[in-house]
């Protein structure tokens, strides 16, 4: 259990994130019709796609989905791997606690990139070579504060409307509250946690016994 629990967050994240999207498919209509208001006008359940980053946005070329999903599986492995080797070099539980978070999202969002346009119908994007490694990510949860005109000079994102705050689903949650708790413990996280000092073994000699 030194290194599983921390894991096992992880795919407790993977399967809470796995069944909240396939139930928003199998129940909900996609876009303003399907809605569902849970508070009031400004906290709704709203099903979408998602074929790119966060807000929607894409690399271009039918080749950027690809190089997208990708990198997500690079990333997948790397922040496995530093799980074990936060653990190994006695981190502060807190940091691995937020990485285990962070690995469960990842992989969330991952097995709808790689999987969701083979096995659910219509969800790849029309036109694409490959309906593998092109799943569009399933958002639900929606929080409805305004919109915002982004300049043209802005790279990406430039000239659209979108939301102030993203759609977002539990892998993304998972993500951003991970990410957030490191950044506020920084200075308590970032460093290995002191051990105390080893005690030699002394041996006393019975100087009559001698």
């Amino acid at each position: 259990m030194k290194y599983a629990k921390y894991y096992l967050v992880a795919l407790l994240v993977i399967i809470i994130d796995q069944a909240v999207k396939l139930w928003v498919h199998h129940n909900m209509y996609p876009g303003g019709p399907g809605e569902i208001p849970v508070f009031g006008d400004w906290f709704k359940l709203h099903y979408t796609l998602n074929p790119g980053m966060a807000f929607g946005v894409e690399l271009g070329s039918d080749y950027g989905k690809i190089i997208l999903t990708v990198f997500r599986m690079v990333a997948m492995v790397a922040i496995g791997y530093l799980v074990y080797h936060l653990v190994k070099n006695k981190y502060h539980q807190g940091l691995v606690w937020c990485v285990g978070l962070i690995l469960g999202g990842a992989i969330g969002n991952l097995i709808d990139s790689i999987f969701y346009g083979v096995f659910i119908p219509g969800n790849a994007p029309h036109g694409v070579s490959t309906p593998w490694l092109h799943g569009q990510v399933i958002d639900m949860f929606f929080i409805d504060i305004g919109r915002v005109d982004f300049p043209h000079w802005i790279p990406l994102i430039g000239g659209s409307d979108m939301h102030l705050w993203p759609i977002f689903n539990v892998a993304d949650a998972a993500i951003f509250v991970g990410v957030l708790i490191i950044i506020l413990n920084q200075t308590k996280f970032l460093n290995p946690q002191p051990q105390p000092p080893v005690q030699k073994e002394t041996h006393e000699i019975n100087i009559e016994q001698a």
